[in-house]
């Protein structure tokens, strides 16, 4: 099941940024696509947001789950700040896995127009173990991973004038 996405590297170091090509194209070459290892290129650009760091966002086409095996290789690098999107493919949630240095990773599930989703069960849960309306609040927030979004915000602001094309797997 064919599926898309975008890789967004918020903040590495300019030294880590050959290591993050690799390990994508690493995923690329074991999903049985045709990308040689150390052949993707992502196009840096510097981070405003935090300086001496490097940024830059790619879209992806492969199959359901790629999305996580990028965020599973990025995290290899707990200093990076990445974000990796995967739109929803015939039954298939979508999903957005954000990680911030310190904190680690955060993933939910994302609906067609980009919004995070709760499942009911975890609203039950939350509902069914707070006794006052901050708790409920906080709790929310904690599902929403408002922490992540809030670190994120200003990293995602420098986001103009980099190169776009495609990575994509081919079978």
């Amino acid at each position: 099941m064919q599926t898309r996405g975008v890789i967004y590297i918020h903040s590495s170091p300019p030294a880590v940024c050959p290591h993050v090509e690799w390990a994508i194209g690493r995923v690329l070459e074991s999903s049985g696509g045709s990308s040689r290892q150390g052949t993707v290129k992502l196009g840096w650009s510097p981070q405003e947001a935090e300086r001496g760091t490097m940024r830059a966002e790619r879209p992806w086409t492969g199959y359901a789950g790629m999305g996580a095996e990028f965020a599973k290789a990025l995290a290899q690098w707990p200093m990076l700040r990445f974000e990796v999107t995967e739109d929803p493919s015939a039954g298939v949630d979508g999903e957005r896995i954000m990680h911030v240095p310190g904190r680690g990773a955060y993933r939910a599930a994302m609906s067609a127009s980009g919004d995070i989703m709760i499942a009911e069960d975890r609203i039950r849960a939350l509902l069914a173990t707070t006794t006052s309306a901050e708790a409920l609040r906080s709790g929310l927030d904690q599902l929403l991973g408002l922490d992540w979004e809030r670190e994120l915000a200003p990293y995602r602001q420098s986001s103009g004038g980099t190169e776009q094309s495609w990575l994509s797997q081919v079978s």
